[in-house]
This record gives C-alpha cells, sequence and structure tokens, in this order.
C-alpha cells in the first residue's frame, strides 16, 4: 500500500525543520514534498511520472514568485486539483489574506508565532494541529 503524501509549500527553512518534527510524532507513515513557492509546487502536483496527489498541502502564504493566494487560485483553477484539502501555515494574522484564504476553500487557518526565540510555542502550534487535525485525515485515509 501506498503511503499518503503530504505537500508542504513553505520558503523558510525553520518552519520546515518544525512541520518535519511534529509530523514525525505521527507514528504513522507518510511521503512529504516540500516546495519552496506556488510555482514549484504546481511543478510537482503536475508531474505525471511522479503522480503526487497529496491528502493535505500545508500552504505558507508569504513566499517570493508566487505566494500562497496565488498558488490556491491557480490551484481552484485546475479541475484535478481544485478538490485538495488546503491548511494555510502563516505569519499573517491579517483578516483580508484570511478572507481570501477562506473564499478560497481552505481547511483550516494556522497563525505561526513571530517570536523566534521560543520555539516551544512554536512548535506547540504545530503539534496540536498535527495529532488533532492532520492525524485524523492520514487515519481515514487507510
Amino acid at each position: 500500500m501506498k503511503k499518503p503524501d503530504i505537500l508542504l509549500v513553505e520558503d523558510d527553512e525553520l518552519d520546515i525543520i518544525s512541520v518535519e518534527r511534529s509530523l514525525k510524532k505521527l507514528e504513522i507513515e507518510y511521503e512529504l514534498h516540500t516546495a519552496y513557492n506556488g510555482i514549484e509546487a504546481l511543478k510537482l502536483l503536475r508531474d505525471p511520472d511522479l503522480k503526487l496527489n497529496p491528502l493535505v498541502i500545508l500552504l505558507d502564504i508569504n513566499m517570493p514568485r508566487m505566494n500562497g493566494i496565488e498558488f490556491l487560485k491557480v490551484l481552484r483553477e485546475d479541475e484535478k486539483l481544485k478538490i485538495m484539502k488546503v491548511f494555510i501555515m502563516t505569519t499573517s494574522s491579517e483578516a483580508d489574506d484570511r478572507f481570501a484564504a477562506e473564499k478560497l476553500g481552505i481547511s483550516g487557518y494556522i497563525i505561526k508565532p513571530l517570536n523566534y526565540n521560543d520555539n516551544t510555542k512554536r512548535s506547540d502550534s504545530m503539534d496540536a494541529f498535527v495529532q488533532f487535525h492532520l492525524r485524523k485525515i492520514l487515519l481515514e485515509s487507510m
């Protein structure tokens, strides 16, 4: 049986490490794919050789080249990709960002703390999301 795929679209290495650490605590097998912006993510999703069909996309909003909102717009217009579950993970607590993401059919919105000196706070919020939401999604896919 193929392991479920998760696509992480994130340009910050510290946030990538934080997500990877939280996912390891799941003790469920999965395949993590990482893209550093929306353009790279679309290339992965549309690569016929890779056949990537993630159960979940974890998406940052503020990225270079193609940000998360731009990526979501393209994703939702694509017949093959528009039904994918997308969770926003961002430092942006701007109401406009949240409204734009919700309008594009996201599954959830996680605010990443800006305090880089308090790593426990950062990992706690990610751990809670992974343990309560992502665990359920992965288990339901098995």
